[in-house]
């Protein structure tokens, strides 16, 4: 059963040797996905899985200390499920992990994860259907008593001129709704999101939050928006659900 979740977004400028000069900008981002991470901590559960979007058709599963690497980024850190961040690192043939599920691992290690919890990761596909994606979120739910997820989704790309994107004017009324059902811990609503319009809005989150749309089914969770902004034109999210 679901018992906490939290909600972040997945640029690799979260981590501050990938955004160097930026990074000040974004630090009450990351501040706010600590406070997240802490949530889901603080609510022990006997199970952590991270959901983040990757580049396939289905889903890719990752063990507890599956490793990845920001060296793509231009940053010579190793980041492992459950495990220390570690520069300079010569492992090349050990990165396994999606860009999104490094952010994550990234991100339990700056959140001070201190949960005895098994840490595993689940790329998921963008193109997975929603129904397929729900499907997957209920078996998450259904594998211990308390599972918890940490869930790596942007919103849309589309928020501004300037956007990877470009402006799409449909982008803020997406976002909106997806802040509304986040802080709200709906997962009715979050099921309900248009696969068809977050593709072309190039919102990179959908499949995860479906995942999370699955397994809050009957949790009957508490939500709390922590952050909802469009830096650079694409809408980040922190949240939990406890």
């Amino acid at each position: 059963m679901l018992i906490a979740a939290a909600v972040c977004p997945c640029p690799p400028l979260l981590v501050p040797e990938v955004a160097a000069g930026a990074a000040p900008e974004l630090e009450p981002l990351r501040a706010a996905c600590a406070e997240a991470v802490g949530v889901v901590a603080a609510a022990r559960p006997e199970r952590l899985i991270v959901v983040g979007p990757a580049d396939l058709a289905g889903r890719g599963t990752h063990p507890q200390g599956a490793a990845g690497s920001f060296r793509g980024f231009g940053v010579d850190l190793q980041v492992r499920l459950g495990g220390p961040v570690v520069p300079g690192s010569a492992a090349d043939q050990e990165r396994t992990l999606p860009p999104s599920l490094a952010v994550g691992a990234w991100l339990l290690e700056h959140a001070g994860w201190g949960g005895t919890a098994p840490v595993e990761g689940l790329g998921v596909g963008e193109p997975l259907a929603a129904e397929r994606c729900k499907e997957v979120g209920r078996e998450l739910a259904a594998g211990a008593e308390r599972v918890a997820l940490l869930v790596l989704a942007d919103g849309s790309a589309c928020r501004t001129l300037k956007a990877p994107g470009y402006l799409d004017e449909r982008a803020a009324a997406f976002d909106a709704a997806v802040a509304e059902a986040l802080g709200s811990a709906d997962p009715t609503a979050l099921a309900a999101l248009d696969e068809e319009l977050a593709q072309e809005l190039r919102a990179a989150g959908r499949a995860p939050l479906h995942v999370l749309a699955g397994a809050g089914e009957g949790a009957a969770l508490k939500g709390e928006l922590r952050y909802d902004e469009a830096p650079y034109g694409v809408g980040y999210f922190v949240a939990d659900w406890s």
